[in-house]
Order: C-alpha cells, then structure tokens, then sequence
C-alpha cells in the first residue's frame, strides 16, 4: 500500500476518508491537503530546490520544500516532515509564520488541494542541505531578485502563489 493522504470537503473539513495518493483520483468535490516552506536565511535569502529530470510535470523547474501532507497530517507537521526529508534542515523546533493559503480546484485533472504557505527563518547555508536526491536535481540559496527571475520565466513552480505570500507577510510589493 502506498502514501495515503486524508480527504478534505469543500469547506477544508475532514470527511475521515483516505486514500492512496499515487493510485487514487479525486473526486470534483474531494481535496487533500500540501504545506510550502519559504525558508529564509540570516542574509534574507531563500533556500529553492529544482525538481528532477524524471518529473512527469514540471521537469527541472524550481520550488520551495514542501509537499503533501500524510494522512494524520495537520499542515505544520506535514511541512516539518517534507522540509526534512527534501533538504535535511530540522525546523520542527521553530515558530514559522503562516503567511498564505489558497485552495486548488481543478476538476478535469482530479487535482483539488489546500496549501499552506510556511515562513521559516533560519541561521544555515547550502553547505548544511541535504537534497533529497529522488526528487531533487539541485539545490540553491536564492535572492528574491533571483526568484523573480526563475518566475518571469515561468519555470519557478508555484511562482504566483509564493510572489503573494511574499506581499501578503511584507504588505509590500517585494517581489511584484
């Protein structure tokens, strides 16, 4: 049996079904759930990671850690446990700031979810990270001016998500 994820309603409550992530499709009205970290250095740099060759979707592009959530999973010990497994660095110990949360609808592709978005700051370098070589190709210590970049371009996953994270904390335009 593999990774089993639990099903949310509409109204992010749990129905107290689960279902395996790999073999199962959502239905119109089910969802599960993922956690994004933007994990911040000491400098106000970003730590990314780019995702391997072998993707089926998004081969190559960049992102932050995260991913979905196990079934028992609240969003923060998901993304403590994503962050650790994708880059090595413990951040269950600190206080991140819950900065955004959107809700991902998309029927035809049986592709429904609630993320939440993590702020983590952090006194590490690239030296410290340990990529998680099954999903990672490589690994970075990113400006925000960097970021733009990757997303101007359009192979910075979930750009437009993490771009209003970035605003929604800083109430500025930081990265627009």
């Amino acid at each position: 049996m593999g990774e089993r994820i639990d099903i949310y309603d509409a109204n992010r409550r749990l129905t107290g079904e689960t279902k395996d992530r790999k073999t199962s499709k959502l239905a119109d009205d089910e969802y599960m759930l993922y956690a994004l970290a933007l994990i911040e250095d000491l400098n106000g740099n970003y730590l990314i990671t780019q995702r391997k060759a072998n993707k089926k979707w998004a081969a190559l592009w960049w992102e932050i850690p995260g991913g979905g959530c196990h079934a028992g999973e609240d969003s923060r010990q998901g993304i403590n446990r994503e962050v650790l497994e994708e880059t090595g660095l413990d951040v269950s110990g600190l206080t991140p700031v819950s900065v955004y949360s959107y809700v991902n609808h998309d029927a035809e592709n049986h592709d429904n979810y609630f993320c939440d978005i993590y702020h983590f700051q952090l006194d590490f370098s690239i030296e410290d990270v340990t990529l998680q070589v099954e999903e990672t190709e490589d690994g970075a210590i990113a400006s925000i001016e960097e970021i733009k970049k990757e997303g101007s371009k359009g192979t910075f996953l979930h750009y437009q998500r993490i771009r209003e994270a970035l605003m929604a904390e800083s109430h500025t335009s930081i990265i627009s």
